[in-house]
Formats: C-alpha cells, structure tokens, sequence
C-alpha cells in the first residue's frame, strides 16, 4: 500500500491490517508506550477546504510518531495562484515524506500520487473520505466486536461519506444499507462497484427500510462545504432523513449511532439521539487520530 486514495484501491484484508494496527496505537497510547516510528519524516498538509478533527488527528499523530506536520494552505501555496497539481507534486516530492490533502476533486488527488513520488493520503475529496470510514469500521468494530455480518444503515446525502461508507463496509464483511432522496443517490461507480455484492448492499428512498435491523444507524450534514447556496433546497429534500428516536426503534437492540461531525442538530439528527449516543459518537471521533497514525505509518514507515 503505497497510497490511500478511496478504498476501492484496497483489500478487504488490507482494511483489517490498518484497523488493527489502529487498535495496537490505541493501545499504546493509552498506555503511555512510545510509537516514533516516523522520526525525521515530515508531512505536508493541503487544506484547500477547512477542517477541524482532519488537521488536529494528522498534526498530533505525526508529532506522536516522532515526525513533524506542515500545515500548508492554498493560500501558503502556488497552488492557489495557479500552479498545476502536477508541478506542486513534483515539487513537495523532493521536500517531504507524504502529503495528505484535503480538497475538492478526487482527480487533484489521483494527480497528486501520479505526478509526485511519495506517499499521498486522501483527508478528503467530494468524492471519497476514506480516513474518516477507516475510523467509523474501528468503532463499530470496538463496539460490536467484529464487522463481518453487522449491518450498517447509513441515512442521508449520497455524499463522500455514502460512497465510502459502501465501499468500506461491503469490503469490511458488512451488509450496507443507504437510504438517500431520489436524485441525491452516491456516485454511479460506487453503485457500479456494489452491484457484484447483490443484497448485501442496498441504496433506497426509504430511511425506514433502510433502519431495519441496523447495528450501526449513521448519518451525516444535509449541505457539505461548497453546498451552501443549496441549503434551502436541502432541507426540503431531506426533511423525512432524521436520525431520531422513531428512526432508531427500526434498528436492532443495542444499535450504535455514529455521525461523522460536525453535526447540525436538529437537522440530519435530533439532539436527544445525538446526546443518548456522544460516547460513541466522540469515540468515533478520537479514533480519527488512530487509524490515520496506522496509515501514515504503513504508508511512510
């Protein structure tokens, strides 16, 4: 593994390989056991959209590795006067030891990995949100003990997180329910990758459908960043999507809630779901540091 990019680039078993190294950096950590397996590497860090757990967990986790984090916007860049991604890859590739970037398009991303010759790893893409899928499997997992057989009901957007949610949970063992409004479904190559699992996954118009028997019910913002204009149109569309309480009486007993944050509530989630469930929603959120710390390491070690 070269890269992190989208899951779809990997294994089933290389999912499982990061999670449980995750879980051994947990564990270190915890206990206070040193980890600097990446000492004298640096990272640079794209933020070409904003972020508040993407910079945090990368800039902690590199600095617990014993390497140093450079926080690099477009601002900071010649990328944002202009300069193509193929030359900032070029460029970076004889400074640094990776990149991770967070931005718009998933080709900025590809581009990056194509033209430079260190590892690049995905903090996020319209398209894909692999790191954040990597730590929801990992929570789920420490709830539920394994992923294989659990079902997983995502309600909401067709977004970056429905694609990689399918991806990841289908690769994962899982049985992936996605329940979106018509003409809000994920990216047709995500459908297209989900169609040789048959009733493993299903994509509906109906969160109640989708909610039944549920072990883990997720949901996410109606309006991503960049999708502000539309916000109004949103909220009508997505008016029947709420995680609440009527919702999660369709899930099994024991039904873990998960949201990928920041969570508007009172929209995609009612705050007295949002509430019953914070440890495993902040735990979801911690582990963003853990699994991101086992890719760099397995990318850059």
């Amino acid at each position: 593994m070269k890269h992190l990019l989208k899951l779809m680039d990997l294994t089933g078993d290389e999912i499982l390989a990061l999670l449980n190294l995750a879980d051994q950096l947990k564990y270190e950590r915890r206990h206070g056991i040193p980890h600097h397996r990446l000492t004298g590497k640096t990272l640079g860090m794209i933020f070409q959209k904003s972020s508040t757990r993407t910079r945090v967990s990368f800039e902690v986790g590199m600095y617990e590795l014993g390497g140093t984090a450079l926080f690099l916007s477009d601002k900071d860049l010649q990328i944002g006067r202009g300069e193509g991604v193929d030359d900032t890859a070029r460029v970076l590739s004889r400074y640094l030891s990776g990149i991770m970037i967070r931005t718009f398009a998933q080709d900025d991303v590809e581009k990056l990995a194509r033209y430079g010759s260190i590892p690049v790893i995905n903090g996020l893409t319209d398209f894909a949100h692999p790191c954040q899928v990597l730590a929801d499997l990992m929570t789920i997992r420490e709830y539920k003990g394994a992923l294989a057989g659990q079902t997983l009901c995502y309600i909401g957007d067709g977004n970056n997180m429905a694609n990689s949610l399918i991806v990841g949970g289908l690769k994962a063992g899982m049985r992936v329910r996605v329940a979106c409004p018509k003409g809000y479904e994920p990216a047709p190559e995500v459908l297209a990758f989900a169609q040789p699992y048959g009733d493993a996954c299903l994509v509906t118009d109906d969160p109640a459908l989708a909610a039944r028997g549920a072990d883990a019910l997720y949901t996410d913002v109606w309006a991503s960043m960049g999708q502000e204009g539309e916000r109004e149109a949103r909220a009508k569309a997505f008016a029947g999507y709420q995680v609440n309480m009527a919702l999660l009486a369709a899930a099994n007993p024991g039904c873990v809630v998960l949201h990928c944050l920041p969570a508007h509530k009172g929209e995609e989630i009612s705050p007295d779901v949002f509430e019953a469930h914070a440890a495993e929603i902040f735990d979801q959120a911690e582990n963003r540091l853990h699994v991101q710390k086992a890719v760099l390491l397995t990318v850059m070690g």
